[in-house]
Order: C-alpha cells, then sequence, then structure tokens
C-alpha cells in the first residue's frame, strides 16, 4: 500500500473509481466524481491536501479538502477547511483504507497548524477521528434547522482553543452544487452504468 498526493496523470482513474464507489448509493447514479473533477479548478480547492492510496497497482482510494466559508452573525466571512469527497473501491471497502487516509491527512493538517476542520457524513463513522457535533461551537450547516443538534455537520479541533462564536453559518464551496443535466454530460466520458432506485437512497 502506497498514500501519496494524486497528480494529472490520476484524473481519470480517480474520477471513474470515485463514480463507481458513489454509484446508486445516496441517489441513481452519483455526483461526486463530478464534484471531484470540478474541484481541481475551483479556487476553494486545497491541491496539497489531495490524496491517493494504491494497492494492486492501481489506485483503490482517494481524498480531497477544500475550503468552504463560516459566516459571522456580524456578517464576516471565515474561511474554514472541509474534507470531502472521499471514496474506496468497491472492492476495497470496510478494510480499512478510508482510515488510513483519513488519518494520514488529519496528521498533515495538524502539522500545519490548522485550528480546525469539519466533515459532513456519518457522525457514527468520524467520531472515531476526533470530530464532534459542529453546533456544539454555535456553528451550523447551512440551510438546516439552527434550532436542533446537526449531528452529521462534525467539527474536529486540532488544539485546546475551542472556536468561540455566537452563532455561524457553514457553506460549502459552490463546486458542490451540481446541475444533473451537467453529470449526465460529464458521464459520456465513462462506461455506462444502470441508475437505479434503491432503499437507503436519499429521500427513499
Amino acid at each position: 500500500m502506497n498514500i501519496r498526493l494524486e497528480t494529472e496523470n490520476d484524473y481519470f482513474d480517480v474520477e471513474n473509481m470515485v463514480r463507481n464507489s458513489f454509484w446508486n448509493i445516496y441517489r441513481p447514479g452519483a455526483f461526486e466524481h463530478f464534484i471531484v473533477h470540478n474541484l481541481r479548478d475551483d479556487e476553494r480547492f486545497v491541491k496539497d491536501l489531495a490524496y491517493v492510496i494504491e494497492k494492486d497497482n492501481k489506485i483503490i482510494g482517494h481524498i480531497n479538502y477544500s475550503k468552504g466559508k463560516i459566516i459571522c452573525d456580524d456578517g464576516n466571512g471565515i474561511d474554514a477547511l472541509v474534507l470531502g469527497p472521499i471514496a474506496i473501491d468497491e472492492n476495497y471497502q470496510n478494510q480499512g483504507y478510508g482510515s488510513e487516509l483519513i488519518e494520514y491527512t488529519l496528521e498533515l493538517i495538524s502539522e500545519k497548524e490548522i485550528p480546525y476542520v469539519f466533515v459532513i457524513g456519518d457522525e457514527n463513522y468520524y467520531h472515531r477521528f476526533g470530530f464532534e457535533s459542529a453546533s456544539r461551537y454555535s456553528i451550523f450547516l447551512e440551510g438546516t434547522d439552527e434550532s436542533e443538534e446537526c449531528e452529521f455537520f462534525m467539527i474536529k479541533i486540532f488544539n485546546d482553543v475551542e472556536p468561540d462564536f455566537t452563532k455561524a453559518t457553514f457553506q460549502n464551496p459552490d463546486v458542490f452544487d451540481v446541475d444533473e443535466n451537467d453529470v449526465e454530460e460529464f458521464d459520456r466520458k465513462f462506461e455506462y452504468k444502470e441508475k437505479k432506485i434503491q432503499e437507503g437512497q436519499l429521500g427513499v
């Protein structure tokens, strides 16, 4: 197993792997590979935290970070790191490779003296890496109910100085908002896969 920075030569293989790993999981088809593709040309992308895992002479995992924005109650904005998308090849899932990528990159982040990083995902999974609900620090994900704890929107703090906000809203980079028609067009460069409605998808 080898963990290294992504290179331009990896782009198609990474996108194809991400597409396959998310296909029909959260929705019919997938958006995540399109987000990964667009992130690379976005000013919010953090290139030196885009890593892949290689095993058996192929890329089996990938992780991205980008800069979202915390909008404070006074209207001021603060850049803040957010993890994702992260993907593991469908044939190598549940074998610890995702944890390897997350732990490796979180260690790099701590060395950069970045105060905290956000993630949106399964709280039961990310708690093991030290993430906790961001609403405990009065930071809420844009579009969610600020009167309730949003357990899937989490923060990891790298030092003893806790963020101090009266109330703040976190905004993902715009590149995370995708148009389905654009995804359909982008998907033509990959092998055809059937879209299916399955139990467990968002809204199903």
